[in-house]
């Protein structure tokens, strides 16, 4: 099956792409592109997955990069090509200005962002949950390109599949967490079923993004929770009772 890759016209003319779980290797609740070695589908199955991936973005499997996700607001600078057989450095963001290198984010219902600065020929890519995203994981993606030479006024962001408000369902000591951060945070729940309330991630995360002064911030409008077709999605393996999930991938590159 040929590989599903959405995109956003506002990244162009740069390689990237969001890629739905369609086109790979991976059976059983893994079923398709599963790019996740986190995971506990064959190791074997996952560099398949990978170099599917990287052929569609045009390099060498060694040239897409990504990192040990930990849900932190750490950006690892990418100064020159990792060494072969480098261990992955720990972060929940990327950035980089060399050429032919492919920047990979992991998700499963977080947010995949990407970024670019294409005048500045500077690139970024950030996996932000609930988390990250609250400790600042966006803003010091921009810092960190703003410092390799990129201008806020001509970054455009966007974010790619991931939960929606309408199915990420949370309790209250999630909700305090957030008004205790920023009592405005507030708009971005409501209130849901049997005392919990709903979390507009997307809606967190454009709002920190504008907030931040990018020139562009959109997301496509795909749920993970929703569409178990095209998607992983974290969630909906624990509704599902089922012992693991894949792992999306989100890709950029100069």
């Amino acid at each position: 099956m040929t590989l599903e890759i959405l995109t956003a016209d506002t990244l162009a003319p740069l390689r990237h792409g969001f890629f739905t779980r369609r086109g790979g290797a991976s059976s059983g609740i893994f079923a398709g592109l599963n790019c996740g070695a986190g995971s506990s589908d064959q190791s074997a199955t996952v560099r398949m997955n990978r170099a599917r991936v990287a052929e569609a973005m045009e390099v060498a499997p060694e040239a897409l990069v990504t990192i040990h996700q930990t849900h932190s607001p750490d950006v690892v600078t990418l100064d020159d090509p990792p060494a072969p057989d480098a261990p992955n450095p720990e972060g929940d963001a990327l950035v980089t200005a060399i050429p032919g290198l492919a920047l990979g984010i992991l998700t499963a219902d977080c947010q995949p962002v990407l970024f670019a600065d294409t005048e500045a020929g500077v690139i970024g890519a950030a996996h932000a949950g609930w988390r990250g995203a609250l400790d600042g994981v966006l803003e010091n993606t921009l810092e960190a390109m703003v410092t390799l030479g990129a201008e806020r006024g001509r970054i455009r962001a966007v974010i790619g599949p991931c939960i929606s408000q309408r199915a990420y369902e949370v309790g209250q000591e999630f909700l305090e967490t957030f008004i205790d951060a920023d009592p405005a945070h507030a708009r971005f729940f409501i209130n849901g079923a049997e005392g919990k309330y709903q979390f507009d991630l997307v809606g967190f995360g454009l709002a920190q993004l504008r907030d931040a002064g990018v020139a562009d911030a959109q997301w496509l409008g795909h749920c993970t929770y929703e569409d178990p077709a095209r998607f992983y999605s974290y969630r909906r393996s624990v509704h599902e009772g089922q012992a693991d999930y894949g792992r999306l991938i989100s890709v950029i590159r100069l």
